[in-house]
């Protein structure tokens, strides 16, 4: 059983806690044939999930190279024993030259600030996978996707499942089905083994959805509520579950929904946060029932409920904006519904 604090209190523990293994983890890891590569260990989820890796792996006692790739260097992961890499991935010449290991955790991805800059999102989203799927056609490849591949669907279905048709919106999300179905390509015809992990949507406290409702409900700023329902998970459980799926990695590629089990409602949610501020919460739009959600049942089925609830973390979050705490300010724009980032 976990013991979860009932505030946290700064970064340094907000770190831990998101890397944190589980014991599952653990014994996966130490099941795991082969060292692990982390591909975009530079972005919002990068870190952690590279950190946990390596606490897994330490934990284990095996021996097992865990390797982060980025484009700017991540002393403190160099500090805990993580090899560090840097370079471009849009580079093939890069991508070339780096160890050949069994198990990849592909995280990169282009999303803000998309619109008007088009080329570049595609660029990074479709000839990024390219690059790597050439190359590592020997390893598992557990794919970070997004549910925003997924049509906007009524609140009353439950979210999209795994076998349901994509339909994105948007430059954005057309890029991020490019990056699905370069892969796709390599595994039914190179044999590589993949597996897409659509997201919706990862929960820190730096950043997230809930994040911003609180953000906007504390500094008295009208929450949209047009896309009045979302699914999240927290962070920490989040990497938990990628870091298991190298086995699930299959040749043609699997999909594999993660998130949390409910369907949370963005108006109760901003009246949470409001009761925590002492503030009355103000709204603009009005719900049109239709949101991008996301069915977590079949990741549920594999790996229980996740181990930290949305109302904690709710009060997490609370706390958090009230302290000041950091924000890397990346709003997640989760009330987009025409697909313009």
């Amino acid at each position: 059983m976990n013991a979860w604090p009932d505030v946290i209190s700064d970064v340094k523990e907000l770190e831990e806690l998101l890397s944190r293994p589980s014991p599952a983890l653990v014994e996966y890891i130490r099941a795991l044939e082969g060292d692990i590569m982390v591909l975009g260990a530079g972005g919002k989820v990068g870190p952690t999930l590279t950190r946990m890796a390596k606490r897994a792996v330490d934990a284990t006692g095996v021996s097992k190279r865990v390797i982060a790739v980025a484009r700017t260097d991540l002393p403190q992961l160099t500090k805990e024993g993580v090899e560090v890499i840097t370079g471009d991935l849009l580079d093939m010449d890069f991508v070339n030259g780096l160890p050949r290991v069994k198990n990849v955790a592909y995280l990169v991805g282009r999303k803000f600030g998309s619109t008007g800059n088009e080329w570049l999102t595609w660029a990074i989203n479709v000839l990024v996978p390219h690059h790597v799927a050439a190359v590592f056609r020997q390893s598992n490849i557990v794919m970070f996707s997004t549910g925003c591949v997924y049509p906007i669907v009524a609140v009353a279905t439950g979210g999209s499942v795994e076998s349901d048709c994509p339909e994105p919106v948007g430059e954005y999300a057309m890029s991020c089905l490019g990056r699905e179905r370069i892969f796709d390509y390599y595994a039914a015809e190179k044999g590589v083994k993949v597996i897409h992990i659509r997201l919706n949507y990862a929960l820190d406290m730096r950043y997230g959805v809930l994040v911003d409702i609180a953000t906007k409900v504390f500094n008295g700023e009208p929450v949209d509520v047009t896309t009045g329902h979302m699914n999240g998970i927290w962070q920490g459980d989040c990497n938990s579950q990628v870091l298991q799926c190298f086995d699930r990695a299959t040749s043609p590629s699997a999909v594999l929904n993660v998130t949390g089990p409910e369907t949370l409602s963005v108006r109760e949610l901003a009246q949470q946060f409001g009761k925590y501020f002492n503030k009355e919460p103000r709204f603009t739009g009005e719900e049109n029932g239709r949101a991008y959600l996301n069915s977590a049942s079949k990741a549920q089925s594999i790996f229980g409920i996740p181990s930290v609830p949305v109302e904690r973390i709710v009060s997490w979050t609370a706390r958090w904006v009230e302290a000041g705490g950091k924000n890397i300010g990346k709003p997640t724009h989760f009330e987009t519904q025409d697909g313009k980032y």
